[in-house]
């Protein structure tokens, strides 16, 4: 049987207690990106968000929301796949600093028509981009402390199985 020392009983732990550590964050991160969205669709520069370009970012915050709630359900219960998950979608939220925002902050504002004037200004870009940093950041960790977890749980069981049939 396993030697009952400090790291084994931790290890003997992670049997019976859920992964909360990792789900937490991945609900901060859903909190981040509904804080980003808010800030996003609250403004109303004349025509410039009514395109398919905010429509593609509304369908992508609902997939994104579902998914990462999916995965701090998954990844609450030791699911190796599901922290696999959450480092993509945080590696996507990086990359959607790119897309909607960006391209927002860099285009003419239609209403004031001068080209000083830009759809998103600076300060709601940089909220914008801390948001999904911050989104990110959350997900990534929450993805590798969940595969870190995982690992050490299933390779704890592996050796109880093969103390078990030793004995």
């Amino acid at each position: 049987m396993a030697k009952l020392d400090e790291a084994n009983i931790k290890k003997d732990r992670l049997r019976f207690t859920k992964n909360k550590f990792s789900a937490n964050m991945i609900i901060l991160a859903i909190v981040a990106n509904a804080l980003y969205f808010v800030n996003i669709y609250r403004s109303d520069v004349g025509n410039y968000y009514y395109r398919i370009l905010i429509g593609a970012s509304i369908v992508y915050n609902l997939v994104f929301m579902l998914a990462a709630f999916l995965s701090s359900e998954g990844i609450k219960n030791y699911k190796l796949g599901y922290g696999i998950v959450s480092i993509v979608l945080g590696a996507i939220q990086v990359g959607r600093i790119f897309y909607l925002p960006l391209k927002a902050y860099r285009a003419a504002n239609p209403v004031v028509g001068a080209k000083t004037a830009t759809v998103m200004t600076k300060g709601q870009f940089t909220y914008a981009a801390v948001c999904l940093c911050i989104s990110a950041g959350l997900l990534v960790l929450a993805g590798v402390m969940g595969i870190i977890k995982t690992r050490t749980l299933n390779s704890y069981c592996a050796e109880l199985e093969k103390d078990a049939k030793r004995n």
